[in-house]
């Protein structure tokens, strides 16, 4: 079974998302090494891009920060070797298809491979333009992963039974960013997900922030996906962020355990 599978097995799964080099690398390693010990199951790194288009002003903001301190994608590759040093739980990238072709495609794949990351999200990249990705990312096994989005609608099927890893359902319409409510039905999404491709595990994203948003998510899904919320505590933190975040993720990953009592876990 791969890391990634292995990061569902155990009941639902708490998903933080971190922008790499926001403040500087060396508080990155330091978030990511707490966010595991908090019960993080799997992390996606999120290497900064100048045009991150499906990202909100507080990713945008991260990433911003991130470039003007001179983070690069080897200088990311070399924080995940030292990452692995220690670390067993999933790691996947997040960043944009002008990074991977910029770096030449397979050089980057071979790369993350090498480092130990296990997956990759694009979602700048439509389903039907994986195929200029997902021979490579097979030929160094890492996972391409597919995002499903309330827009997806006749295609959710298709994208089911093609995904690899997990199904990154999109909650919400536009970009990244914390919403006071998720109206979608997020559920029926996930059920036809299920439908097509029963072994897929579907995590859910965009706009969730506190841990009654969590559970609710996990309640119909296999785990939550945060990105924003912790995107502002580092901005807030900046080096000194470890802490807060650190018991953010605990809280968030309380509430995706027990979703029937999401009350139990108070927010940060």
């Amino acid at each position: 079974m791969s890391r990634i599978k292995e990061a569902f097995a155990g009941g639902k799964a708490f998903i933080p998302f971190l922008t790499c080099g926001d403040p500087d690398l060396e508080t990155t390693e330091a978030i990511v090494h707490a966010m595991a010990q908090a019960g993080a199951d799997l992390i996606e790194l999120g290497i900064p891009f100048s045009d991150p288009t499906a990202e909100g002003p507080v990713i945008q903001a991260a990433n911003a920060r991130a470039l003007s301190g001179g983070v690069t994608a080897d200088s990311i590759f070399a924080l995940v070797r030292r990452l692995r040093r220690t670390l067993t739980l999933p790691l996947v990238f997040m960043t944009y298809a002008n990074v991977v072709f910029s770096y030449g495609t397979e050089r980057f794949l071979s790369a993350a491979a090498a480092a130990g990351v296990d997956g990759l999200i694009l979602p700048d990249v439509p389903f039907e333009e994986k195929e200029e990705f997902a021979p490579l990312c097979r030929k160094y096994g890492l996972d391409l992963i597919s995002l499903i989005a309330p827009t997806s609608a006749g295609r959710i099927t298709q994208i089911a039974r093609a995904a690899e890893g997990f199904v990154y359902c999109v909650s919400s319409l536009g970009v990244t960013g914390m919403r006071r409510q998720i109206t979608t039905d997020v559920g029926a999404l996930v059920e036809l997900v299920r439908r097509a491709n029963p072994g897929i595990p579907c995590a859910v994203g965009f706009g969730i922030s506190t841990p009654e948003q969590a559970a609710a998510m996990a309640a119909v899904s296999d785990g939550a996906i945060v990105g924003s919320a912790i995107v502002t505590l580092a901005g807030r933190y900046g080096r000194d962020a470890v802490p807060a975040v650190r018991d953010y993720v605990q809280a968030m990953k309380a509430a995706v355990s027990a979703p029937q009592r999401p009350a139990e876990a108070d927010p940060p």
